[in-house]
């Protein structure tokens, strides 16, 4: 398997290109999941409070035998719990759960606009890192406007923005305003979720072309849009599949092409952060 590259994140952090979802891996099997993709290879996992498995994620990383500085651990704030205090215990709940000293990093789940804690949650992770309890902060599905308001109440940046992004929704817009910013964006459902980009003909022709699979083809466009993709896969197989994008390199014209199946309605469930109200 080829070395992953490492990005550099606004706050000096260094983090592989590529990380490993998490979302739905729950207890004993998710577990051994985990297990199985940290001695594959990933050093970078996503989790949330209300994912449910921060428990299962801490206990993997255990399991793994590697030390717990070798691995990057994320967590997410969810939206009921945005106001400052509590996002203060909830941090804390999130690494009692896990059995963890700290979280590497720890992201506002969704803006929840329409609520309006967002900048009061920021205010919190920013707390929770200068006590210890985070080494970096960021934010999901943030917008401009969510994404100034906290820069201009704060000045603190977030170092990463996890947002949607796979071929049928390509963000052109704001993965150029995090760039501006400095800020790093991840794709949540890189290759899709309960959708048929996984049989779509103009991404089969590509992998064709190139003798790999639809997956890899659609994680390196990932990865040469400048995004961080976090895949999950559960199968030995898929899982070491997925990590070896660093060897081929696709065409302008085939980015292109992929970029060219972007649907304005091309969310996966019609999460828009400018209304979507995430609990």
């Amino acid at each position: 398997m080829t070395d992953i590259p490492q990005l550099t994140l606004n706050d000096g952090t260094k983090i592989p290109a590529v990380g490993f979802g998490t979302y739905k891996l729950n207890g004993k099997q998710g577990a051994k999941d985990i297990v199985r993709a940290i001695h594959n290879g990933y050093y970078f996992l996503d989790s949330a409070f209300n994912y449910e498995n921060e428990g299962t994620v801490g206990e993997a990383v255990r399991q793994s035998g590697l030390s717990r500085d070798k691995i990057q651990i994320t967590s997410k704030l969810p939206g009921r719990r945005q106001q400052y205090d509590q996002a203060l215990v909830t941090i804390e709940e999130s690494l009692y759960r896990a059995r963890l000293d700290y979280y590497d990093f720890y992201l506002i789940h969704w803006p929840n606009p329409q609520t309006g804690h967002y900048v009061e949650a920021w205010q919190a992770l920013i707390e929770a890192r200068k006590r210890g309890m985070i080494k970096s902060i960021g934010v999901c599905n943030f917008l401009p406007e969510h994404l100034d308001n906290i820069i201009k109440e704060t000045g603190v940046t977030p170092c990463l923005n996890q947002i949607e992004l796979h071929p049928y929704f390509s963000q052109e817009t704001q993965r150029a305003y995090n760039k501006k910013l400095g800020i790093v964006t991840q794709s949540w459902s890189p290759i899709g979720r309960a959708n048929n980009m996984l049989q779509n003909p103009v991404i089969q022709e590509i992998a064709d072309q190139y003798q790999r699979s639809i997956a890899q083809v659609i994680l390196r466009w990932h990865i040469q849009l400048g995004a961080m993709p976090i895949p999950k896969a559960t199968s030995d197989e898929r899982q070491k599949e997925n990590l070896s994008l660093f060897d081929f390199e696709l065409s302008q014209t085939d980015i292109d092409k992929i970029k060219g199946l972007d649907k304005p309605d091309g969310r996966l469930k019609d999460q828009d952060p400018a209304r979507y109200e995430e609990f």
